[in-house]
């Protein structure tokens, strides 16, 4: 199905206020823990005396802090520590003066940003449309597709539900608007504003739940305006005159008056389809006919535009909230079912990190996240174009099992310096370039004027000329002397001045053949008396380098 667009917009905020607190109590006995199962469930996973270490230092009153003005300061804490009547920002002193028993972990603020993203691509069964929210909340835009999960209500009830199951405190409510939906998690739990209920649901709230600066917050208690209800009874130019326009905007979208957009994590795909289960599937059969059958499905809604996909993309919801997403890339636009189905088989089959099931899967998706229309071309009397069609399919393949970066083809460029000379690039999506890629042409019955084999950085080598601007007599290179027999050159070769940075001395190279009858291409660097300068009373030595074999 292609991607929805409608006008009235919902969004769904989510705010996790103690997640460093509750990423640390989720798994106090382990420091290392990969992104993509940071949000896997680990119930029963640790021995039985982790598990019960667990336990006990849940009793205890904990704190996360961090160092804020020159002092370490409470930045979350757990409700054990909130009932002795701690709160965030109180100095660590006089916590422990408070409760001497308290447990205290170092902030990670690293460590909570995987966490959140990895709670975000759970967020995903739900909505493409996930925005972080920094540091601690996330959006959710849900338009058009709350009648998937049973309404508003139910849908933020099963996302809590299930955050709360893996240890998080969250706190959630659905609005029209980003910064209204926002505002109401800081106070009300569960609230879901209607269109044009904006002002009356936000009028009864202190102004410190909007979230701007304690400034402008300390300004409004002391002009008397305690709640958002009565800065929004004042003229919308006296709190621009007082508190700039950027707090104006703010509170008009508060009340729905305005909005601004969020931003997706990532791009909405052009096509999604998925599959939801009942049970969760955990065999290989199941998930291969289940893309089998997400691929038709795909390739049919693609085919009512005359389009083909570019990049497709599997992703695998497990039951315990861990994602995987798997990417393929293709050279052409792919409109064929089967073609899905075999990229897919390879890219599965040389996984090292194998798909692990779990306790199964509960939603497959694929998605088209990037597609071309797809150009018709004569394909019964041109051959090339069977042979192009089989050459790109290889391609794929190829780039599905070990990588897109390691399928490539060389580019000629406009360039006379020698290791600018060639462009390596993707085969899938340089193919066409490099089938009508003109080289320059060998002469008859001379020798090759570059090396077949070309240094990616020159060596330098020790050397012996006769004179200083001539060919080298002898020269040591990786520790073996070689005695120049025959030598060809110089190809003088200058820099190009518009495109290097700093001074690039121009080079000398020749082709010489050792007594052994092996072929070198070295050159040196700078020129005498122009570019390098003999000081007073010294010899200087030029630089000499070798860049490549010949067969």
């Amino acid at each position: 199905m292609s991607a929805f667009s409608v006008s009235r917009r919902r969004i769904l905020s989510l705010w996790l206020p103690r997640l460093p607190i509750d990423r640390i109590k989720r798994q106090p006995w382990r420091s290392n823990v990969t992104p993509a199962k940071a949000f896997a469930s680990e119930v029963g996973t640790g021995s039985r005396e982790e598990n019960a270490s667990q336990q006990n230092s849940n009793n205890h009153p904990s704190i996360v802090v961090a160092r804020q003005n020159n002092a370490l300061q409470i930045f979350a804490l757990d409700d054990a520590a909130a009932r002795l009547g701690l709160a965030v920002g109180l100095p660590l002193a006089n916590a422990r003066a408070i409760c001497p028993q308290l447990q205290v972990f170092d902030a990670d603020e690293a460590a909570d940003a995987k966490t959140l993203n990895a709670i975000a691509e759970w967020c995903d069964r739900f909505t493409p449309l996930v925005a972080l929210d920094s540091p601690h909340g996330l959006f959710l835009d849900i338009t058009g597709c709350v009648h998937l999960f049973g309404g508003e209500a139910a849908m933020m009830r099963l996302v809590c539900d299930v955050l709360t199951a893996q240890g998080f405190t969250v706190s959630a409510a659905i609005a029209g608007t980003s910064v209204c939906a926002r505002t109401m998690t800081r106070h009300v739990h569960g609230r879901i504003v209607r269109a044009g209920e904006e002002v009356d649901a936000m009028r009864p709230l202190p102004v410190s739940a909007l979230g701007t600066d304690d400034a402008i917050i300390t300004g409004l208690r002391r002009a008397g305006l305690k709640t958002i209800g009565d800065v929004a009874s004042r003229a919308r130019h006296e709190i621009t005159a007082r508190f700039g326009a950027g707090f104006t905007t703010l509170l008009e979208q508060a009340l729905g008056q305005s909005d601004a957009p969020i931003s997706p994590r990532k791009p909405l795909p052009d096509y999604i389809v998925e599959k939801r289960f009942a049970e969760p599937v955990a065999t290989d059969g199941v998930i291969s006919a289940t893309l089998s059958r997400l691929a038709e499905m795909l390739v049919a809604a693609m085919a009512q535009q005359g389009k083909g996909a570019r990049r497709l993309e599997a992703g695998f919801f497990r039951t315990d909230g861990a994602v995987r997403t798997i990417i393929v890339d293709t050279g052409q636009p792919v409109t064929k079912s089967e073609v899905i189905d075999r990229l897919f088989g390879e890219r599965l089959e040389a996984l090292s990190d194998p798909l692990d099931p779990g306790f199964g899967f509960d939603l497959i998706r694929l998605s088209a996240s990037r597609t071309e229309i797809v150009v018709q071309q004569q394909r019964d009397l041109d051959a090339n174009v069977h042979d192009n069609d089989e050459l790109a399919a290889l391609i794929d393949r190829i780039a599905a099992r070990i990588g897109g970066r390691r399928v490539a083809v060389h580019l000629p460029q406009d360039t006379h310096i020698p290791e600018r000379a060639v462009l390596t690039a993707p085969a899938q999506h340089h193919l066409a370039a490099a089938a009508q890629a003109v080289w320059p042409a060998r002469v008859e019955g001379e020798p090759p004027l570059r090396p077949l084999r070309l240094f990616e950085r020159p060596e330098e080598i020790k050397v012996i000329a006769q004179v200083p601007d001539g060919p080298p007599a002898r020269f040591v290179w990786r520790r073996a002397t070689h005695a120049v027999v025959r030598a060809e050159g110089p190809e003088r070769i200058a820099m190009e001045w518009w495109q290097s940075q700093g001074e690039r001395l121009t080079r000398d190279y020749f082709r010489v053949e050792d007594e052994a009858g092996l072929r070198f291409w070295l050159y040196r660097d700078g020129l005498y008396d122009r570019e390098i300068e003999p000081r007073a009373g010294e010899i200087v030595q030029p630089h000499w380098f070798m860049h490549g074999l010949f067969a």
